[in-house]
């Protein structure tokens, strides 16, 4: 769930954009693992983008933080769940609070 419906901060955070396959699948696989994201459309607020580029030097969408990691785009975040790494990830997250 998109933190918009929340009160408490993320900890992962989705730069994105409207009509994104990519975005779409990975805001799946993290609500499917039942974790919050905070969504930064890129479109809406074109300096977000610019703010996306300076923190990972890509120009494309999704680029996904998990705390202070910079996880990388959807494939990125698929292969941490495929080698059984993005669970524990999300438990670090649990374990910050």
């Amino acid at each position: 769930m998109s933190n918009s419906e929340t009160t408490e901060p993320a900890g992962i955070v989705m730069y994105s954009s409207p009509f994104c396959g990519f975005c779409a699948a990975a805001k799946s696989l993290l609500q499917d693992k039942g974790a919050r994201y905070d969504e930064i459309d890129v479109i809406a607020d074109p300096p977000r983008r610019r703010e996306m580029i300076e923190l990972t030097g890509r120009r494309t969408v999704p680029q996904i933080f998990i705390g202070a990691r910079h996880v990388g785009g959807y494939d990125d975040l698929l292969a941490l769940e495929n080698a059984g790494q993005l669970d524990t990830l999300l438990s670090e997250l649990d374990n910050d609070k």
